[in-house]
């Protein structure tokens, strides 16, 4: 297919898998050998998850991949699984990234409360601006610490893009159970949201 290249086309399943297993029995060569092959992956993520951003955000999409790999390059600990678990590490990590940078630039609601966020439209989450970002952060943290798979789902589907394919692979668990629990925590997000009003103007 015309258009953007995808891991399909360079690395299958297979392989991914199989360095992700070498990289964690300990060869450091690994996460090297593994990057080239799901690089054009990666950076369709991070491009759908910043095609909202405004032109000249000084964090552009491939600063952003290179910022993932740096942050790979210090996950010992991980105990990687396949490709699905992967891709879910790195849409952990793209929020991180991001989130850390709202943060950092000390980016604030303005008055008249949160933007309405399309939580049915998990692609296109950075139409949200960083205010609301951080918003959708603080909820997604609390989600955790009522159910920590649907704040997963939440993460996985509303940061990272992922299919409901993906994100069962991810957890493993039923595609069913991630659409029930995307439903359930959508409508939780969407009402903890709705709660965000100016506390100051």
């Amino acid at each position: 297919m015309a258009g953007e290249p995808n891991e399909s086309e360079s690395a299958s399943t297979h392989q991914v898998t199989q360095l992700l297993m070498a990289w964690r029995a300990g060869d450091e060569g690994a996460l090297n050998r593994l990057m080239p092959l799901v690089y054009n992956e990666l950076h369709r993520r991070a491009r759908r998850y910043m095609a909202g951003e405004q032109t000249g955000h000084p964090l552009q999409t491939t600063a952003l991949v290179h910022e993932v790999y740096l942050r790979l390059v210090d996950a010992h600990t991980i105990e990687w699984q396949d490709r699905a678990h992967f891709y879910a590490i790195c849409a952990r990590l793209m929020r991180r990234i991001l989130v850390d940078f709202a943060r950092s630039r000390n980016y604030q609601k303005r008055g008249g409360g949160l933007a309405h966020i399309q939580l049915e439209e998990a692609a296109t989450v950075p139409e949200a601006v960083r205010s609301e970002m951080l918003a959708v952060d603080e909820a997604l943290k609390q989600l955790a610490a009522i159910d920590s798979r649907k704040s997963e789902v939440v993460e996985l589907r509303f940061f990272g893009g992922l299919t409901v394919e993906e994100i069962a692979a991810a957890l493993r668990v039923s595609p069913e159970t991630v659409m029930r629990d995307w439903k359930l925590a959508k409508a939780w997000l969407l009402r903890e949201l709705s709660h965000e009003t100016p506390h100051e103007t």
